[in-house]
């Protein structure tokens, strides 16, 4: 309990001061790599539709770098339905080589120990146009984190009719550039949910350029066909894991074409603070919850919208991302002890985990984009270890 407490505060500050925090942070990796890469793997999402993904380079000319003193430099993905014949193009990786040895290095391990999971989605295939356009879902991952940190909720919204657009926050992220750039975060370099708000609203613009057919990708990239026609600017969600809850809280405090906004146990921290809302929030807590952390119970408190507070059973903060699937695999390659993983994804079932991360953010935005759905209208038998919280 003690030390749990103690990382809790530690996740906290670092989160709300923008101080990146690795995944695992304050769990020591008791280990041995195994002889070359074994590929990981991600779950097979459950809707009907097949998934086309393409990654564009845009620059946000209005704010500097930083370091360099140039434009802003971001990476992001677009998920969407695609055409028949998707099969035809190549499967993206869930995040390419060199940004995947970094964060595995960056995490304990070897980072030769495990080739990146493909996903489900095909590269630049033609997106599917016979339902007319898509309600759009935006993604900032936490601290330290990356786009691809909560891809098994992407790829499931997708697969039931959504368009997402994943976003990596420069200096906070792992991710690649185009020539081979690689970024990693950088403790020099504060990085606020402020700043992860800044670049959503940025992207929020771009989607709006897709939507009316224009090109924003550096150096007018082919874009997969069909793709403007397909996205629906007036049905916007957004969702973030831990500092990306707090952004989404942010982007909805000063951007109303954010219609709804979900959280993923984030501290619920910036300097200014966030402030209430009159549009419908879903916090998913795990160890930042409303009872250990004063800012979240505030942040709940000023909610005038529809709300809901719901919390599995067992999990801890990383558990509605992908490392709670992942990680487990890594356990069993590299031969990582029970109690190490247990301190990495907590007691809650990675499966369980998966099917929670599948089903609740989709209802939450079926019932909000799209009028449809009753799993959030109480507890239900066929997800015990989600409690409803008053």
């Amino acid at each position: 309990m003690t030390t749990a407490l103690t990382r809790r505060h530690l996740l906290t500050a670092a989160l709300a001061t923008g101080v990146a925090v690795p995944l695992g942070a304050g769990h020591q990796q008791a280990a041995r790599a195994t002889p070359g890469p074994v590929r990981l793997t991600l779950p097979a999402p459950t809707g009907p539709h097949r998934i086309g993904t393409v990654s564009l380079h845009l620059v946000d000319r209005s704010r500097p770098d930083p370091v360099t003193g140039q434009h802003r430099d971001l990476m992001v993905s677009l998920w969407y339905p695609a055409a028949p014949g998707a099969g035809r193009h190549p499967v993206a990786p869930w995040m390419s080589a060199a940004p995947l040895h970094a964060l595995l290095a960056a995490n304990g391990f070897d980072p030769g120990v495990a080739a990146s999971p493909r996903t489900t989605g095909h590269e630049g295939a033609p997106a599917l146009r016979t339902a007319g356009r898509r309600p759009v879902i935006l993604f900032s991952h936490g601290a330290g984190g990356h786009r691809s940190e909560a891809t098994i909720v992407v790829e499931e919204l997708v697969s039931h009719g959504y368009v997402v657009v994943t976003v990596d926050h420069p200096f906070d992220s792992y991710s690649e550039l185009p020539g081979g750039r690689l970024t990693v975060p950088d403790d020099e370099i504060p990085v606020t949910p402020w700043d992860h708000a800044h670049d959503i609203r940025f992207v929020l613009d771009r989607v709006e350029d897709l939507a009316a057919g224009r090109n924003p990708g550096t150096g007018r990239p082919r874009l997969p066909a069909g793709l403007g026609a397909v996205l629906d600017p007036r049905r916007i969600g957004m969702f973030g894991w831990s500092k990306g809850a707090t952004a989404t809280a942010l982007v909805m405090n000063t951007d109303r074409r954010v219609r709804a906004g979900l959280g993923l146990d984030g501290p619920m921290q910036s300097q200014p603070p966030v402030t209430g809302l009159d549009r419908p929030f879903m916090l998913m807590t795990a160890e930042l919850t409303r009872a250990a952390e004063p800012s979240v119970e505030e942040f709940w408190s000023l909610l005038r919208g529809w709300r809901l507070n719901v919390q599995a059973d067992g999990a801890l903060h990383g558990s509605y991302c992908d490392g709670q699937w992942l990680v487990p695999q890594l356990a069993a390659i590299t031969g990582m002890s029970d109690e190490a993983l247990a301190g990495w994804i907590g007691t809650l079932d990675p499966a369980r985990a998966v099917r929670i991360q599948q089903a609740y953010p989709l209802a939450f935005f079926d019932l909000h984009l799209r009028s449809r759905g009753h799993l959030l209208d109480g507890p239900s038998r066929a997800f015990p270890e989600v409690r409803f919280l008053p």
